[in-house]
């Protein structure tokens, strides 16, 4: 790439955006260069941060015209390295924030995409409605990047992924021109879903500026319990029982090993039972009132105790000890920092494979490297597990980590084997390119990228990620 055009580009977007709406202060550019497991790290010759759609169409304009790759920036808790730029113009829309409208007849709340995932849910709260997405970094990943990714949190197997939670977006294309898709509108048969491209594109097609999410009628209580089990199967046993009356909305399974490193190390959060158990079931049933939520649970959880299928079980009582439950759940993934180096996962297999998953993947990783320890949690009423190793207690981290494609691949295999997904909730990003070019079908990888070429047939949009 011509360095002397890249360099007028540059000029030229310091010259046609607001001075708000650049920096090239390494101080400031720096958080964003590094990402939050300090996996990824990167450069780049130009922060964006522009404050209305238009600013962003006449950046992308401008990169447009000199050739010049961009990257988006969500609130920079991604997974896959889809977020830091190397040598890319960065935008961040972390400015545009706004609640633009709360329509409760329609159900729909058109938000900015820099609004983070908390102040939806908070907004939403405030208009007596629910939006069903809640995920461990809700506080500060962003509404355009969880589109981007089409990210999946705990309610998925209710109210199904971010792809079913949006009736449009915003978003301004490879040549700076905007496509106005928001509308909250139930039916519309006039051609292609043009909306569904952005969502899980991770910026290649164009930089979502807005979006019209989905909302629902506030449930009038949750009941939360915490059960004590012996294996995976017995969870996915309980599946089917648990979710009779279309009451459950999230069925969290963690294995013993994760369970402890979040209880035994954070010091405000305690196990709640006096017994070890080998996994553990967290699961809401969205019901009218306290007393249905205590009948379900009671009868529901009951029958399993009489049969043996739980060994234990805790029913919230209150809201206080709800919250205290779901804090396990909520720290699984940063208590596995306690266990060292982790080489992770985000897979997903039909629901009634996941025990045949953990018998073919625990053994697998285990004759790999020896001593290693797999921590399989996640969503299992939807299929997706968050699979990953831990490096053997006596192990350099450094040296453990050396293993992620070897082990990666295999768990690669035994996904497929079982007709899986390597991706469930986190994307490609630059992680899984490669593995996504080599085990997509050719018919797919072909489409793929005709999409590709037709939005941005000069490559410029995120352009290392995915394909």
């Amino acid at each position: 790439m011509n360095a002397d055009k890249i360099s007028q580009g540059i000029e030229a977007l310091k010259t046609a955006l607001p001075a708000s709406a650049w920096t090239q202060d390494p101080d400031l550019i720096d958080p964003h260069l590094r990402e939050w497991r300090d996996k990824y790290f990167g450069k780049t010759p130009l922060l964006l941060t522009p404050r209305t759609t238009e600013e962003v169409a006449a950046a992308v304009k401008i990169c447009a015209t000199h050739k010049i790759p961009l990257m988006p920036q969500g609130g920079n808790t991604g997974l896959v390295g889809g977020n830091t730029p190397q040598g890319e113009v960065l935008i961040s829309l972390k400015k545009m924030t706004a609640i633009r409208e709360i329509n409760p007849t329609a159900n729909a709340m058109t938000v900015e995409a820099g609004a983070t995932l908390q102040s939806v849910l908070d907004a939403a709260d405030g208009a007596d409605r629910k939006f069903p997405l809640t995920l461990s970094s809700q506080g500060s990943c962003t509404i355009g990047g969880v589109l981007s990714t089409n990210a999946g949190g705990n309610h998925v197997l209710k109210y199904g992924t971010t792809k079913e939670l949006v009736f449009g977006v915003e978003a301004v294309l490879a040549d700076g021109s905007i496509f106005n898709g928001l509308t909250s509108l139930r039916k519309d048969n006039t051609g292609y879903d043009l909306n569904r491209l952005f969502l899980g594109a991770e910026g290649t097609l164009g930089i979502i500026t807005a979006a019209t999410l989905k909302l629902f009628p506030k449930p009038k209580y949750v009941q939360r319990a915490l059960i004590g089990l012996e294996s995976a199967a017995a969870a996915v046993a309980l599946l089917e029982p648990f979710r009779a009356g279309g009451r459950l909305a999230m069925f969290e399974v963690m294995p013993a090993i994760g369970y402890r490193a979040v209880v035994d190390n954070f010091e405000n959060i305690r196990d709640p039972f006096d017994n070890a158990h080998t996994w553990y079931l967290l699961c809401d049933w969205e019901v009218e009132s306290e007393t249905e939520g205590l009948a379900i649970a009671e009868v529901t959880i009951g029958a399993a105790l009489e049969t043996g299928e739980i060994k234990d079980a805790l029913i919230a009582m209150n809201e206080t000890q709800a919250a205290e439950l779901l804090s396990i759940r909520e720290h699984m993934s940063a208590g596995q920092k306690f266990l060292g180096g982790s080489i992770k996962h985000d897979i997903t297999v039909p629901i009634d494979k996941i025990p045949d998953f953990f018998a073919l993947a625990d053994p697998a990783m285990e004759d790999i490297v020896a001593g290693c320890r797999p921590v399989g949690f996640g969503h299992f009423g939807d299929g997706n597990i968050h699979y990953n190793i831990a490096q053997p207690e006596s192990a350099n981290r450094e040296a453990f980590l050396e293993n992620w494609d070897i082990l990666s691949q295999r768990v690669f295999d035994i996904v497929e084997s079982l007709g899986g997904s390597i991706s469930a909730e986190h994307g490609i990003g630059i992680m899984k390119r490669d593995d996504l070019a080599q085990r997509a079908s050719p018919v797919k990888l072909k489409l793929l990228r005709a999409v590709k070429t037709a939005l941005d047939p000069d490559g410029i949009m995120n352009p290392r990620v995915m394909i």
